[in-house]
């Protein structure tokens, strides 16, 4: 094969790569014309309930669970969602998230088993987040990358899914619904 091939095929194997990575995360900031308009301190008041599904790398449910959620704020805008998940295991999870209000008026997100503050974009019904999150494995702990993807659906209903990744590659999902409690 002469070097010129060679070089001519290498620069297509990158495009193709890069092409691939383009379009494999959507920009939060599409949704920005969506309604309802997904305001944290909004939704995230008061008692919330959530009901998902946990799924491994083929897709195959590997798990289900329901969880409840006491979401508040203080005075200077900064949010606490306690969660309390129940699997159908009977394994019990608590995560406590922190969202914490910057000078520009966007949040940091934090929670127990979150590796560091997470930046939360928002725009029109959406917020994503990508974070590393340390799970339990066979007894051992394991971090994996989150990437969350939330549309509230009407003012009391909230789809998230997310994606759990391990060194680029998909080792699992999380589908859930959030409703408002009345």
């Amino acid at each position: 094969m002469t070097p010129v091939l060679v070089r001519y095929r290498a620069l297509v194997l990158l495009l193709g790569l890069l092409s691939l990575t383009a379009c494999s995360s959507a920009d939060v900031q599409r949704y920005a014309n969506n309604q309802p308009r997904l305001l944290l301190s909004e939704f995230f008041a008061g008692e919330l309930s959530a009901h998902g599904i946990v799924k491994n790398r083929s897709g195959e449910l590997i798990r289900y669970f329901n969880a409840s959620i006491k979401a508040s704020w203080d005075e200077a805008g900064n949010g606490q969602l306690d969660e309390r998940f129940v699997f159908d295991d009977g394994e019990q999870q608590r995560r406590v998230w922190q969202l914490v209000k910057q000078a520009d008026g966007s949040y940091l997100a934090s929670a127990n088993d979150v590796a560091t503050p997470a930046p939360i974009r928002l725009a029109g019904n959406a917020m994503f987040m990508d974070y590393v999150l340390s799970l339990q494995y066979r007894g051992k702990p394991l971090d994996v990358v989150v990437e969350d993807k939330m549309y509230l659906v009407n003012p009391t209903t909230l789809i998230n899914e997310s994606r759990l990744t391990k060194f680029g590659f998909t080792v699992g999902s999380v589908s859930l619904v959030i409703t408002k409690q009345r």
